[in-house]
């Protein structure tokens, strides 16, 4: 079950490439007009730019000299091609016509939650699964997009405006719940966009509610994303998104109840116990040695499960409570910035306890469901002066070693 997961998670569109391709024809995009598409085509350079990642080990060798001394032409679409046909693209995968035109275009859970090591040059390297892709751009990358009728219908909105909004999210974030609710941006505008960061999915493992507002597990976040988001072909159920007023977009689309009619196969449903076992068998990566100060670390963790309380919810070894880990922004201090915007776009209008193994790992784009805390220290500090309880009265020093120990985790 592991290894089948771990090729759905890797390569599965789960039929997908409808939308992406047939609907968006964003395969076109990519191709450019010199081999049949449209504009200047996709180059290996832009492609990198917007944080697409290339799978070192699917490069055949004379491939791997070429990037190594230089003489691959990273400007050319045609080599962002070879490249598709290799199937080397993290979470993209090509069909091609017989004549070596590109058919359409589809993704996997991998676009989103895996990078690589960086091993030959940066973007290109070995697979590290469950990571959060901090680099992709997906806002830009979904604007690439000749035709965006079908969104602009959803939201009913102009293109510009859904052009706009794909622009203003940025490395790393993603809109999940715009195509539910349609708020593209925080009340006010001076927050900005309502995109929130891309989560890791590895270390899920005991874990209860996958996202920053629960919203559910790690198998109903699947169904929900391969379903709704990456537009695959398959069965959902969730009544919550009939509600026309908290979800009025997910309502008018009928998204509460997704149905494929026969003869139209569910793609996605025989595959999602494989998929969660795959994502609960990735573990969080352990942090490299001399990545922080171990001794500082040791009297951080005296401070996380004493002093400063962290434990309390971030319960070890899981890091987040064991059972239902949801927290109203009141109880985590969001109330003193006036914002639970976010949690209130979920059905449960809290947040989660975010597990914190591999914490390490995401620090590029800020801290938090929004990325609003720039450095582990801007955290504790949040929780040192606005938990309910009041100040914890913790010292430069102690919260020094506490970023030290969270460093470490």
């Amino acid at each position: 079950m592991i290894d089948s997961g771990k090729q759905t998670f890797r390569f599965d569109t789960f039929g997908d490439e409808a939308f992406w391709g047939d609907t968006l024809k964003l395969h076109q995009a990519i191709e450019g007009s010199s081999f049949g598409g449209v504009g200047a085509g996709v180059s290996p350079k832009t492609a990198l730019a917007v944080g697409l990642k290339v799978d070192l080990d699917a490069l055949p060798a004379d491939l791997v000299t070429k990037i190594k001394n230089g003489t691959l032409d990273l400007d050319a679409p045609a080599n962002t091609l070879a490249l598709l046909k290799l199937n080397a693209v993290l979470g993209v995968t090509g069909f091609f016509n017989t004549d070596g035109s590109m058919k359409s275009i589809g993704i996997q859970c991998a676009l989103c939650h895996s990078t690589v090591d960086d091993a030959l040059a940066p973007g290109i390297g070995h697979r590290l699964d469950g990571w959060a892709n901090r680099d992709l751009n997906v806002g830009a990358i979904v604007n690439l997009s000749p035709d965006l009728s079908a969104v602009t219908a959803l939201l009913g909105v102009d293109d510009a405006t859904v052009r706009a909004v794909l622009n203003g999210w940025g490395p790393g974030k993603f809109d999940a719940q715009l195509f539910l609710d349609g708020k593209a941006a925080k009340p006010g505008g001076a927050l900005g966009s309502s995109a929130t960061l891309i989560p890791p999915a590895f270390g899920l493992a005991g874990v209860n509610l996958h996202t920053s507002t629960g919203w559910g597990s790690v198998t109903y976040w699947n169904a929900f994303v391969a379903n709704l988001e990456m537009h695959g072909k398959g069965t959902f159920f969730d009544p919550r998104l009939n509600d026309a007023v908290k979800f009025p977009v997910a309502a008018r689309a009928g998204f509460g109840n997704v149905r494929q009619t026969p003869p139209a196969e569910d793609l996605i449903t025989p595959k999602l116990a494989a998929l969660q076992t795959y994502q609960l068998a990735i573990p969080a990566p352990a942090a490299p040695a001399g990545s922080f100060d171990a001794v500082a670390a040791g009297r951080g963790k005296t401070l996380f499960n004493g002093k400063a309380k962290c434990a309390t919810c971030h319960v070890p070894p899981l890091f987040t409570e064991p059972g239902w880990n949801m927290h109203t922004p009141a109880e985590i201090g969001l109330t003193a910035l006036n914002d639970d915007f976010q949690a209130k776009r979920s059905p449960d209008e809290r947040y989660r306890t975010t597990p914190l193994k591999g914490l390490w790992t995401h620090t590029k784009g800020g801290f938090y469901h929004d990325g609003r805390f720039a450095t582990l220290l801007d955290v504790v500090n949040h929780y040192n002066t606005n938990l309910p309880g009041g100040d914890l009265g913790l010292s430069d020093a102690e919260k020094n070693d506490l970023v030290e120990y969270l460093k470490s985790l």
